[in-house]
């Protein structure tokens, strides 16, 4: 375990150093230090457009998922229907199978709808995997609110907005807050669902890391590796903010209570 993360520790650290050297050739340390790297990289590889598409595609994804997810957890944990079990199964396919064996025909559908290539193509298709997800992570937080709350509630005249908005979610903020953070860290790592469905003016952080990487023509390694940096420290950040506002233990912590 430790000489695993050594080895991690050391890759993130070359590109680190190398995204501020001047020269790095054959040396154990760079020729000299310079920060112009990112400034180069910031306007070379447009990356105020690229983070704006990240942020919007992120934030939409976040909150159509939540939007959609939560009745649904809702209506699993509650209700009891024929085929259930098949129901469950068709939410936990997409998070199962790798994203690039239905990517591709859903980039195909997208194509004929015209929705490929466009924002909104990329947020329908990092919807397929994020909505089960939301699913998967509410369920057993609904399970754990005693229905008699819910019946209560409707006595003193609450009506269902009501009942969701006063009584389940202050219950399931916790459950709602860690859904939301771990889509959200998803969604900027998903790369094989956008890569497929995004277009010049639609490419999230992940697929402008690939395409500068290998698309053609000579290009500073230390511009490339400038962005690779942008790209962890903006994951890290909400992957920080993830663990500030959700304990890794709080899911397994609820299920078992």
């Amino acid at each position: 375990m430790g000489f695993f993360v050594l080895n991690v520790l050391a890759l993130i650290a070359a590109v680190v150093v190398d995204s501020f050297a001047t020269t790095w050739l054959g040396t154990w340390l760079p020729a000299g230090f310079t920060g112009r790297w990112y400034g180069s990289a910031w306007t070379e590889f447009q990356l105020d457009n690229v983070l704006m598409v990240t942020v919007e595609v992120v934030f939409a994804v976040v909150a159509i998922s939540l939007l959609l997810g939560i009745p649904a957890a809702y209506a699993m944990a509650r209700r009891t229907f024929r085929f259930k079990r098949v129901v469950l199964l068709l939410f936990v396919l997409p998070l199962l199978v790798p994203p690039m064996t239905y990517g591709i025909p859903l980039a195909t559908v997208l194509y004929s709808l015209h929705l490929a290539g466009t924002i909104n193509g990329v947020i329908l298709a990092n919807l397929v995997p994020a909505v089960p997800f939301v699913i998967l992570v509410m369920t057993p937080y609904i399970e754990q609110i005693d229905p008699k709350l819910e019946a209560a509630a409707r006595v003193f005249g609450a009506g269902t907005f009501r009942l969701f908005l006063h009584v389940l979610v202050p219950l399931l903020a916790p459950g709602i807050l860690a859904a939301g953070l771990l889509v959200l860290v998803r969604t900027i790592g998903m790369f094989e669902l956008t890569f497929l469905t995004a277009g010049p003016d639609s490419q999230t952080l992940v697929v402008a890391l690939y395409y500068t990487v290998f698309a053609a023509g000579v290009r500073s390694a230390q511009s490339i590796d400038a962005m690779a940096v942008i790209y962890m420290v903006a994951t890290l950040i909400w992957l920080l903010i993830a663990l500030r506002f959700v304990n890794p233990t709080q899911l397994v912590t609820r299920v078992r209570q």
